[in-house]
């Protein structure tokens, strides 16, 4: 099989699961050019693809170094815009176009899920959202099995008691 053959394979099996996790994982953007970028890496570093994954998690996990370059490229943005605005207050929209689509809950558990760590945030995203198995998150994120299944366990109980303090009143800011 050819090397375009193989990613324009994956490309069709598996787009729609990058698509969301980047949805997920940053937010809002132009998520289009972010997965075309994760498959432009996917063809640059296919001879570095050994095996020893799917190629799903594999795909995972150069989605995720991209939405970590986005978010990395998106504070460098913020902090220039600051410098240049000094004596502005700048308002930046806490949220994303996706609100607009999303009913009530699923903007709470939205805002919910992004104010955790980011650590917690990118095991529930794949544990939770995308069900990839413990092996499976744990070669996306490139950490033990056993630590997947830790910080699942506690991102789930972090994510329940922030949730909780919303429905009672007590609601932080994000």
């Amino acid at each position: 099989m050819t090397t375009s053959s193989k990613i324009s394979e994956w490309f069709y099996e598996y787009n729609k699961d990058i698509y969301h996790f980047l949805l997920y994982y940053v937010g809002s953007g132009d998520i289009e050019d972010m997965v075309q970028e994760v498959f432009i890496r996917a063809i640059k570093g296919l001879d570095n693809f050994k095996g020893n994954s799917s190629p799903k998690t594999w795909l995972l996990s150069i989605a995720r170094n991209v939405g970590i370059d986005e978010l990395r490229k998106r504070k460098r943005e913020r902090i220039k815009n600051s410098i240049a605005k000094a004596n502005y207050e700048l308002k930046y929209e806490k949220t994303p176009d996706l609100f607009l689509y999303l009913d009530e809950n699923k903007k709470h558990l939205y805002r919910v899920i992004n104010s955790l760590k980011s650590t917690y945030r990118e095991v529930i995203i794949l544990r939770a959202i995308k069900e990839l198995t413990v092996r499976e998150t744990a070669q996306t994120l490139n950490w033990t099995e056993n630590k997947v299944r830790i910080t699942y366990h506690r991102a789930l109980k972090t994510l329940e008691k922030k949730r909780e303090e919303f429905y009672n009143g007590r609601e932080r800011a994000f």
